[in-house]
């Protein structure tokens, strides 16, 4: 038996444990629970809890199961919260805001938590995010600030505030959302993995925009390998989710064959970047080619791209939540009005001229990624920003006047539509500092095994916060 306390055992060695009765369900559940009363007090990530008898239940009928040899799934015995943007059956939904808070029990689970259902998750609670998911840090006026582990003075990253949990050591992995940094940003700040899935890859449900390919669902974790278990779980398809119809499950990672790497690289989008982040992902460069990666710079035309990803991204907040932040601003957050203000009134032609770029923007990576296994940029242009702080507002010398403007460096990505790694790469004064990797449209897996050799190599995804 390994002398890693259980709570930073990563879900890989987690799951091989269960299936070995290394550890019963039970035993992780009550380490999970045990860390949650010790530390969300401070972190507090956790917008809904299962009580504590119930949760301990379902690990004693886990456990159960697979002492009578039952056909088990790949999660079997993991516990797990879901994302307070989506319903979760028999759990509330508040989404961060006024306007939901206060909802009881929801009937169903949408279709990737019925998934992680399946493959045997346990699913015990809500992750606390700002409200319906607007900006790349978590606070709200229902649930508050999510804290980031690595320093309880500054921010978790969001919308994913989940990814504390992970970071914590309070959970072995999440689920969360992105349509412009939500799994990625968090990711950067706190040293872990998030994974913004190719369209489809785990289905999602969103009224009349279930056919976009703009805000994906996907999974959270402490390395490259515990994400793609955690998304051989919630991967797969829905007859509710479009875009599902054309994916299939993935698996669970396996032996990963060396072989030589080569990466096209950017320092910074042609956006601005703090000096500790430049620095400190110059040294992570340097260690990858100290390995034999084979780095390529480049230079990708952005032009209209920003504009592009806000047409897309304000049309969606009116698509969801139609007339009624406008008709009662007091209810929301003042974005949000004003993101459903301005998207009401769009005409054909800026949304035609959005999309038009979306596919060029898809064309553009096609084509590079036909030479590279990946592209590499910074996973953010800052280290975590102070919690008070409702956005960052300059980068660099750069001033930015709406929540969005400094979440570009993952937002840029979002258009082309290929799956996107955020993980951890270097340190700035003891605080993470990340990379994303874009990989090649719908092959999800190979992007987590190129994550996992890039890990390897970097060295830094089994340090932990000293909570």
């Amino acid at each position: 038996m390994t002398d890693t306390p259980i709570h930073w055992r990563t879900a890989t060695e987690l799951r091989e444990q269960l299936g070995s009765g290394e550890i019963s369900a039970v035993e992780l559940m009550e380490s999970s629970l045990d860390r949650m009363d010790a530390l969300d007090g401070d972190v507090n990530v956790m917008a809904y809890r299962m009580p504590r008898s119930e949760a301990l239940a379902l690990a004693e009928e886990a456990d159960r199961k697979r002492a009578a040899g039952e056909d088990l799934g790949p999660l079997h015995g993991m516990p797990i919260a879901i994302k307070d943007l989506v319903d979760v059956a028999g759990m509330p939904t508040s989404r961060g805001s006024r306007a939901f808070d206060g909802r009881g029990p929801q009937a169903e689970d949408v279709p990737h938590v019925a998934l992680l259902r399946e493959a045997g998750a346990l699913i015990i609670g809500k992750t606390n995010a700002p409200e319906f998911g607007v900006g790349t840090v978590t606070f709200n006026d229902v649930h508050g600030t999510t804290r980031n582990p690595w320093d309880l003075s500054r921010h978790s990253g969001g919308s994913t505030g989940g990814g504390a949990a992970v970071a914590a050591g309070m959970l072995p992995f999440v689920d969360g959302s992105d349509s412009g940094g939500s799994l990625r940003y968090p990711a950067s700040f706190m040293n872990i993995v998030g994974l913004r899935t190719s369209p489809g890859v785990v289905p999602a449900v969103a009224g009349g925009s279930s056919w976009e390919p703009h805000s994906v669902n996907g999974p959270m974790a402490r390395n490259s390998r515990d994400a793609a278990l955690l998304l051989s779980g919630m991967s797969g398809r829905s007859a509710l989710a479009p875009l599902s119809e054309f994916s299939s499950a993935t698996a669970p990672m396996g032996e990963v064959e060396p072989s030589a790497i080569r990466i096209a690289w950017s320092d910074d989008l042609g956006l601005p970047v703090s000096p500790e982040v430049r620095a400190a992902l110059a040294g992570a460069r340097a260690t990858l080619e100290a390995a034999g990666v084979q780095i390529i710079d480049v230079e990708l035309d952005f032009e209209g791209v920003d504009e592009a990803w806000q047409t897309i991204e304000m049309f969606g907040w009116f698509s969801l939540l139609g007339d009624d932040p406008i008709e009662r601003p007091e209810m929301y957050r003042d974005d949000v009005v004003r993101n459903v203000t301005e998207a009401s009134g769009y005409t054909s032609s800026q949304l035609r001229a959005a999309f038009a770029r979306r596919y060029q923007q898809f064309e553009m990576f096609v084509e590079l990624l036909s030479d590279v296994d990946g592209f590499v940029c910074p996973g953010a242009p800052v280290v975590a920003p102070p919690a008070d702080q409702p956005w960052v507002s300059e980068i660099d010398g750069t001033t930015f006047d709406r929540y969005f403007q400094w979440q570009r460096m993952a937002c840029r990505l979002v258009p082309g539509s290929h799956p996107v790694l955020a993980m951890g790469a270097a340190f700035a004064d003891g605080l993470p500092v990340g990379i994303q990797v874009v990989g090649k449209s719908g092959r999800d897996e190979e992007l987590l095994l190129l994550g996992d050799r890039l890990e390897a190599i970097l060295g830094v995804s089994d340090q932990h916060a000293a909570l």
